[in-house]
């Protein structure tokens, strides 16, 4: 009786392809990433389903979280092993490989991979002379402008210098076309420090000199100091002490802001005519520089696709990260993002549209400079947050808070 119970389900399993070789074959890998800016969610969910239809025997579960959160999440969940494959910004390798977070990927990185993405790509993911991931986004911040408006306002073409971005943004707010002519994202965030960043680049600054803090004179006074002085003068808009990067991108798609600094993202969503105001207006430049210092500024502000640690299936995770980062899908998804591969760029698929925005890539991602690389990021980035909240607020000189931020950057 009872082996014939047992034939009997087990020809039902068969029957209902519980025992079919898929069943047993599927794995299932956790993705953590992050809900703004660059890539949409729809487009990695995208991503994914084709990655899934070409892999049927590899499950990805995604999960997404706005940028603020992914460091915090990726940290707290490397005990549970909650995730496979994680996105992590250009500041977190050092930290990530001093505390075991990324495994090293280096023996996988194959002669093709490293000739065909662009050499500046690689800091995003390199620490230590190891490679941690595969760089994904490759990204800088970009001055946005509205050419309807500048044109109003009788100025021929953008400004080259951060002293003529202030001049022109005079000239506007004299002639009534705009209130504040300047939005940036200066909220007490990571994406005030990119900010803080561009300009640090233009006025020849340093983070860390002789493993200390340098940031609290030369360039780095000199960059806050030029902030404090557009958000006092009424020339940038007064909330962008609470911006993020896609607040700026609705006030610049508003037609609110003559003047934005942004990632490659927006340039493509502002030219939308089904979102935005001002598509067909959008004008694009690298971030400007400091006569006699500089001809361009720029942040790196990369991300790469990494392992954890704790993951249980690191092949299925690597290869969804090639899938992800591979020429192909990056092409077909370059007006979002721009490719990480250097023969993309003379793809006319990738270009069509978006000439203007190539032009300018061409000179800020080779100007990229980097958010100091310490172990102790996180610290150092916080008291630099908090110094910028306290000299916009008017709450601290900008030396006295930039010295407070040394004294408590952990360095």
């Amino acid at each position: 009786m009872l082996k014939s119970f047992s034939r009997t389900l087990l020809g039902a399993a068969f029957v209902s392809g519980a025992f079919m070789p898929h069943a047993f074959a599927e794995t299932s890998i956790n993705a953590l990433f992050m809900a703004q800016a660059a890539y949409s969610e729809a487009d990695v969910r995208a991503m994914a389903e084709a990655f899934t239809k070409a892999n049927p025997d590899i499950k990805v579960n995604l999960e997404f979280v706005p940028y603020e959160g992914l460091h915090d999440k990726t940290v707290l969940a490397q005990g549970s092993g909650g995730y496979d494959v994680v996105l992590f910004d250009v500041i977190w390798p050092a930290e990530y490989a001093s505390n075991n977070v990324l495994v090293d990927v280096s023996s996988r990185i194959t002669d093709d991979m490293k000739k065909g993405v662009l050499p500046g790509a690689w800091t995003t993911v390199n620490y230590d002379g190891k490679s941690y991931g595969m760089p994904w986004i490759l990204d800088t911040k970009y001055l946005f402008y509205n050419k309807e408006i500048l044109e109003k306002a009788g100025i021929k073409s953008p400004p080259k210098t951060w002293d003529e971005l202030a001049e022109q943004a005079k000239i506007i707010k004299d002639k009534g076309l705009l209130a504040t002519p300047i939005s940036w994202s200066w909220s007490q965030a990571e994406a005030a420090i990119c900010d803080y960043t561009t300009l640090v680049s233009a006025y020849g600054g340093d983070f860390i000199k002789d493993g200390k803090p340098a940031f609290q004179s030369g360039g780095g006074l000199d960059a806050l100091n030029y902030m404090v002085t557009s958000y006092s003068s009424g020339l940038t808009n007064p909330n962008s002490k609470e911006f993020l990067e896609e607040d700026v991108r609705k006030v610049f798609q508003n037609g609110e802001a003559a003047f934005a600094l942004n990632w490659t993202y927006m340039y493509n969503m502002a030219n939308d005519p089904k979102d935005s105001k001002v598509a067909g207006k959008v004008g694009v430049v690298p971030a400007p520089g400091v006569a006699g210092k500089s001809e361009v500024s720029a942040v790196n502000g990369s991300m790469g696709l990494g392992v954890t640690t704790a993951s249980k299936h690191p092949e299925e995770a690597w290869k969804f990260i090639t899938f992800m980062t591979s020429q192909e899908t990056q092409n077909q998804y370059a007006k979002l993002s721009l490719p990480i591969w250097a023969s993309s760029y003379d793809d006319p698929a990738v270009t069509k549209g978006q000439e203007e925005l190539i032009a300018a890539a061409k000179l800020g991602l080779a100007a990229m400079y980097p958010r100091p690389t310490t172990p102790k990021y996180q610290e150092l980035s916080t008291a630099l947050q908090q110094a910028i909240q306290e000299s916009l607020l008017g709450q601290a000189k900008p030396e006295d808070a930039l010295k407070g931020a040394a004294e408590n950057s952990g360095l």
